[in-house]
């Protein structure tokens, strides 16, 4: 018996690097995972992966950016599956700056993927998981949302206001047996991490050497976090924000 058999989970940025290691994850223990990206391709090979070792998946592309796609990509889910019993708010970007550098765009971009996705996501889904008597949703902050990096204030401030986020979340709906957490990775090898590396002329090296544990964590160790919280095993755990960082201090 896995942790999550016979429930479904809806996992966001699930074609990404963290969003992949999730959905592989919490397929792997049983779960249906509806893995969920704007990029396609990059949703389909995910589950396509999962479904060729025997396991759950299906895939649904959605600009997860536009709060009318959110109510729509939870009504096909509940439509195909009949249920959502964990919800990954996963997806993610990272536009970079401080205040002079950054633009409008990108400060709006990063707000409504970071932050506003998880608000109508979470509208969307909350009521059916009250009327089943509970569910687990698991946000996906940063460390730098809570001890923040220089010149990054959008995706700093953002997932500062996903932890806050997470906490009333977590407080609201703990009565309805609804449980809230969110993970805070620090460096995680990821295609984005490695873009920024490319980007600041350092490399995946250099970054190990600033860990205290001597390395930059993996996406699958993330994704042991995200499973732990959203199982019966974490039954206590609501609004808590939990730090992955190989005690690293940030960069």
């Amino acid at each position: 018996m896995g942790r999550f058999d016979g429930k479904v989970a809806l996992v966001t940025g699930g074609g990404g690097g963290i969003g992949s290691a999730i959905s592989r994850r919490l397929a792997s223990e049983g779960a249906h995972v509806v893995v969920t990206d704007v990029n396609a391709a990059y949703a389909e090979a995910v589950a396509a992966d999962i479904r060729s070792g025997g396991q759950a998946a299906s895939a649904i592309a959605a600009d997860i950016a536009k709060g009318e796609d959110c109510h729509a990509l939870v009504r096909q889910v509940l439509a195909a599956q009949g249920q959502i019993d964990v919800l990954v708010n996963n997806a993610g970007i990272n536009r970079r700056g401080n205040i002079m550098a950054i633009s409008e765009d990108d400060w709006q971009a990063t707000f409504a993927v970071n932050l506003d996705a998880m608000f109508h996501l979470c509208r969307a889904v909350i009521p059916q998981m009250m009327e089943r008597g509970g569910g687990a949703i698991v946000n996906t902050a940063s460390q730098w949302g809570l001890h923040p990096a220089p010149n990054h204030i959008a995706y700093n401030v953002s997932k500062a206001a996903v932890a806050s986020f997470t906490q009333n979340l977590g407080r609201d709906y703990a009565p309805h047996k609804i449980r809230v957490n969110a993970v805070c990775p620090g460096e995680i090898h990821t295609p984005m991490l490695e873009a920024g590396v490319k980007r600041s002329g350092r490399t995946i090296a250099d970054l190990d050497r600033m860990v205290p544990y001597g390395r930059i964590g993996k996406p699958e160790e993330v994704a042991a976090l995200v499973a732990f919280l959203a199982s019966e095993e974490a039954p206590f755990m609501c609004g808590s924000l939990v730090e992955i960082t190989g005690a690293q201090a940030v960069a």
